[in-house]
């Protein structure tokens, strides 16, 4: 079983609204997220809510994820994690932890991720582009543990420093794995991306 963990707690400061409930394409940014996982290979979506929680479950209310809320959420996005992973059932072997902000994650993505991580011995998968490393994270859940008591300073990048050896990079074709929104230009370029992948779509 392999699970993933949606980070959705944020205060949303630096955008000066809820991001996470702005539209995009025809939804919001965190149901297209949490849309792209339901289609793609992932068994089960558990999203981690802190800041305005009712308001992100009352969003996903008629899809099939499970809301964690973190408490702690104001220490970082690790507390996020964490909690998430406090959430996972015994069968689940891996987790891709998913930011809830990069709304050009896509199935066919996800997908590719998961594929490689089962062909592969290693147990660690981050997406690269043009040699730069990005999100989502693919990892096992022999890290849990790990990741539950270390890495405080310095979120998941340490598990990465810690494990190079357990790491695969792959290589993708899409600077998506590189984007995030944190400031209303990175929603503009966000909606603008979409917006050209429609229009390139055929029909």
């Amino acid at each position: 079983m392999i699970c993933a963990i949606v980070l959705a707690a944020g205060r949303s400061l630096r955008m000066g609204v809820q991001k996470l409930l702005l539209p995009f394409g025809g939804k919001t940014v965190v149901s297209h997220i949490v849309d792209q996982l339901l289609a793609s290979a992932v068994d089960r979506i558990f999203v981690v809510t802190g800041y305005e929680p009712e308001r992100i479950r009352g969003e996903l209310s008629d899809r099939s994820v499970s809301i964690v809320n973190n408490a702690d959420y104001e220490s970082g996005m690790l507390s996020s994690v964490r909690c998430g992973l406090r959430a996972l059932p015994e069968q689940c072997r891996a987790v891709l932890a998913a930011i809830g902000d990069q709304p050009s994650i896509s199935t066919q993505l996800i997908d590719s991720m998961i594929r490689s991580f089962t062909a592969s011995e290693k147990h660690i998968l981050v997406p690269c582009f043009e040699g730069r490393r990005g999100h989502p994270l693919l990892f096992s859940c022999q890290y849990g543990e790990e990741i539950l008591t270390h890495y405080d300073d310095v979120g998941l990048r340490g598990l990465l420093h810690a494990h190079p050896d357990e790491v695969f990079e792959l290589v993708v074709s899409t600077s998506s794995v590189l984007s995030d929104m944190d400031y209303p230009e990175d929603y503009r370029r966000e909606l603008q991306s979409m917006n050209e992948q429609d229009e390139e779509s055929p029909g």
